[in-house]
């Protein structure tokens, strides 16, 4: 068992070097000077001999291979570099932003896993349904539209006809204590519903499909037979049993969305992490997307390596079957 998991561990490790190698080499590979747009594109008024100055503060004069290799060594120091629009240190930066996204990814991972779990339970107890029918139909129209669609229906239903949450921001500058925790709530509400809107399909298929195979089991029969309520073989033996596969779909989604959330967070202008990957973009901040582009990739590398590892501690099955293989 040991001897798997540092084998596992060998095996992210690699994917990781070549993730973080070619998340180094993209913002390199995009146009433009990350100096020009420092200036806004303006640098007429100074020398050459300055320019050079600039780019050998931000490390942008050396080769390529060079700061592949400075990249590194600074990476095994928890140093990411200075951000060249805001002149500030970037894990500063990431620091400031990620709690925002965590926030938010988190909060619409749970909203979406149990209401997509318990539609899909729904759905499959009630199989062959005009309901059941009716519910997977909705679903499917529901998963089937992009984020940014669902963000600005919502915005233009809730926020400009009635009015009744903000559609930009995560809160004011003036709000303190209970009145900030009021505000956050308020404005997160939209993107929140944004992210559980757009997600909730796949973890009501995922149910949907694990239950009705769950449901043609020996074992849930037998628990008619006992004389066991509906509510009771659905929710005790069914449902319990299906949630197997639901368990690895949220670590998946939960890494996922982190990248995701630059789609949301810049309909919202919400101050997270993808709203931030959005803005470095804009102005060829390499150090800055370099930085995220890190702390996104191994959010979802750590997100698949915690389902892999954890899901035969949940599933006997598995660990039975790889018990049988050593």
């Amino acid at each position: 068992m040991l001897g798997r998991s540092a084998s596992k561990l060998l095996q992210y490790a690699l994917v990781v070097w070549v993730a973080v190698t070619l998340n180094f080499a993209l913002p390199h590979l995009a146009p433009g000077d990350p100096v020009d747009y420092l200036y806004g594109g303006d640098t007429g008024d100074l020398t050459p001999a300055q320019l050079e100055q600039i780019r050998a503060g931000y490390g942008l004069d050396a080769s390529v291979p060079e700061q592949y290799l400075a990249f590194w060594t600074n990476l095994a120091g928890g140093d990411l570099g200075t951000s060249v629009a805001l002149n500030r240190p970037v894990v500063d930066v990431l620091l400031e932003r990620l709690p925002w996204t965590l926030a938010l990814v988190g909060t619409g991972i749970v909203a979406s896993t149990v209401l997509g779990t318990l539609l899909g339970a729904l759905a499959a107890w009630r199989r062959g349904s005009r309901s059941a029918a009716a519910l997977v139909s909705g679903v499917l129209v529901l998963d089937a539209m992009p984020s940014f669609w669902v963000g600005m229906i919502l915005i233009a239903v809730f926020s400009v006809t009635l009015g009744w949450f903000p559609s930009y921001g995560a809160t004011t500058i003036d709000a303190t204590g209970a009145a900030w925790l009021a505000e956050v709530a308020t404005r997160m509400a939209l993107p929140v519903a944004t992210i559980t809107l757009a997600t909730l399909g796949a973890f009501f298929l995922l149910t949907r499909a694990a239950m009705v195979t769950v449901l043609d089991e020996p074992f849930v029969r037998h628990a008619h037979a006992k004389g066991l309520t509906g509510r009771q073989v659905a929710l005790g033996h069914a449902l319990r049993t299906a949630l197997l596969p639901v368990y690895t779909n949220i670590t998946l989604a939960a890494g996922a969305l982190l990248s995701g959330a630059v789609v949301v967070e810049t309909v919202f202008a919400y101050p997270g992490l993808g709203r931030l990957i959005f803005e470095a973009v804009v102005v060829r901040d390499y150090p800055l997307l370099q930085g995220a582009f890190l702390l996104v990739t191994v959010g979802i590398i750590g997100a698949n390596l915690v389902a892999d590892l954890t899901y035969p501690l949940l599933d006997p099955r598995v660990r039975q079957g790889r018990a049988a293989l050593t």
